[in-house]
């Protein structure tokens, strides 16, 4: 399953009120990897861009007048999430706009398009009730570099947003076992009967040094997420 992490920047808060998409991007993750597939464009809304909302972005319309407009974009935007899981930061905020663009148009609404949308803002209240769960307060909590995140843009959101939902979802990977191999049925015991031939000899595969350095990464992450309550890190510095 394609994965895409998704973030838009506007003129304003509110896509009912005129307010226009002014910046998309999204980068895409395969098997919980990004692939360095993006899409990244700005554009020109055509109309003026709030107060409020120039000194979040900083994008200024003399920048985007140059820019293409949505329709321009909007077929190699659909292309992208074509069938694709889209996990969006306030998923009802970009979707609203993206939908209301689409609409302008006369083109079907993004949950038409794509397989499925997971919104991270959801996920972090259910995980973190009572707590600040914007995009800089996870990062935080997760340990996730957001040192270049100066003003919002909504490339470098969507990639902050991958390593932060990456995070959040540790633990949660199907652990896959290939039981090709494996008889079927069982005995009355409720045990498989013996490989013919007698037992399987066991295999001992050894962590490479970059799986042994990955290893350490996760858990000085949940060290740091869990405030110093790493269990295993107890365990091997008792040991």
């Amino acid at each position: 399953m394609r994965t895409i992490f998704l973030d838009t920047e506007t003129t304003g808060l509110e896509h009912k009120l005129g307010h226009r998409i002014i910046e998309i991007g999204g980068v895409e993750m395969r098997n919980r990897r990004l692939t360095q597939r993006h899409f990244h464009s700005y554009l020109n809304p055509e109309r003026e861009i709030d107060a409020g909302a120039l000194a979040v972005h900083g994008i200024s319309c003399d920048f985007l007048l140059d820019k293409p407009r949505f329709a321009d974009v909007a077929a190699d935007f659909l292309d992208f999430i074509r069938g694709a899981e889209l996990v969006i930061h306030n998923a009802g905020f970009d979707l609203g706009f993206l939908n209301a663009e689409l609409a302008l148009l006369d083109m079907a609404p993004v949950e038409t398009v794509c397989h499925g949308v997971c919104d991270t803002l959801r996920m972090a209240k259910e995980l973190h009730p009572g707590k600040k769960n914007n995009l800089n307060a996870l990062c935080e909590r997760y340990g996730v570099d957001n040192s270049q995140r100066t003003l919002h843009g909504a490339l470098l959101d969507a990639e902050i947003l991958a390593e932060v939902y990456l995070a959040m979802t540790r633990g949660q990977e199907s652990l896959i076992m290939d039981l090709a191999d494996e008889p079927a049925e069982r005995s009355e015991t409720g045990r498989r009967p013996a490989a013919a031939g007698g037992p399987r000899a066991q295999v001992i595969r050894r962590a490479s040094p970059e799986e042994i350095a990955e290893h350490e990464k996760l858990l000085a992450a949940i060290d740091l997420a869990s405030k110093g309550k790493c269990l295993w890190l107890q365990r091997e510095s008792a040991a």
